[in-house]
């Protein structure tokens, strides 16, 4: 697995010049001491069954981006985000749900946008797509303006290579909460990624997408992350996957058959509620 991050990727501006030659050693440190976590193994593609067998045709889900999409810090992925998103949704929309991730540890937006365009057609079509991106974007410095135009690329890549897919892209953890990262490493990550997250949603509703911002609740919860305290553990990817889940849900009243999904728009900016039952 690829490091979090680097002693060379610390966000730069006038403001942080007194800061850096602290950041730098903190960022070397955590580096030195975070461990090293492989993707998840097992299937990239799988079934959950819905409770009504054989009376509709399975919703299709896939789950595209960097380490969180390919499950760094869980067993397989059955048991990571694509797993758990689809038994959500399955138990939501009240259908069996087919899943498959195409991903790649360590990968910017712009990695996952080219990754996309080679395999798209590989999955088949699909109604509903997630994205998980910009971790590597916010530890490798992309300038906002560039980031803007990487969401837009992205979202119009997976719009194009499944259809009429809806397209979900997940918003910027709470890096300013990650046990990992020492003070004022992590205030300085955290403020840059808020302001990332910011930028994604307006990028992604452009581009007709739903923006989903992540809850920050989620990282009060130690048992929510891995052992290298950056990445989610199988615990973490389940309550995520629960508010994804609901984010894809149809509108109330909806049906909640497949591809009810495309009519939610009256609460997609919306910030999820609630949490899932543990």
């Amino acid at each position: 697995m690829k490091r979090p991050f680097s002693p060379a990727h610390v966000p730069q501006s006038p403001a942080l010049v007194p800061l850096a030659p602290v950041l730098a050693v903190q960022a070397w440190r955590t580096v030195r001491r975070t461990p090293r976590l492989e993707p998840a193994s097992g299937a990239e593609r799988g079934l959950v069954p819905g409770p009504r067998h054989g009376t509709a045709a399975a919703y299709r889900l896939v789950v595209v981006g960097e380490s969180t999409a390919v499950g760094v810090g869980a067993a397989e992925h059955a048991r990571a985000l694509p797993g758990f998103l689809a038994e959500a949704l399955a138990a939501r929309l009240r259908c069996a749900v087919a899943w498959s991730v195409a991903g790649e540890n360590g990968a910017n937006a712009r990695r996952v946008a080219r990754l996309v365009r080679r395999r798209a057609g590989g999955h088949g079509p699909a109604d509903l797509v997630v994205a998980t991106v910009g971790i590597n974007d916010l530890i490798r410095c992309r300038s906002l303006g560039r980031w803007a135009d990487d969401v837009a690329d992205l979202v119009a890549v997976l719009r194009g290579g499944y259809g009429d897919a809806a397209v979900l892209v997940a918003g910027m953890p709470p890096v300013h909460r990650f046990p990992a990262l020492p003070r004022p490493l992590r205030t300085v990550l955290g403020a840059r990624a808020r302001t990332m997250d910011r930028v994604t949603r307006e990028a992604a509703h452009a581009a007709g997408a739903v923006h989903v911002p992540m809850d920050e609740a989620i990282a009060e919860d130690r048992t929510l992350f891995a052992a290298d305290g950056f990445h989610p553990s199988a615990a973490g990817y389940r309550v995520w996957a629960g508010d994804l889940a609901r984010a894809a849900s149809p509108v109330q009243g909806g049906g909640g058959l497949p591809g009810a999904v495309r009519s939610r728009t009256a609460d997609r900016d919306a910030p999820a509620q609630g949490r899932p039952a543990r």
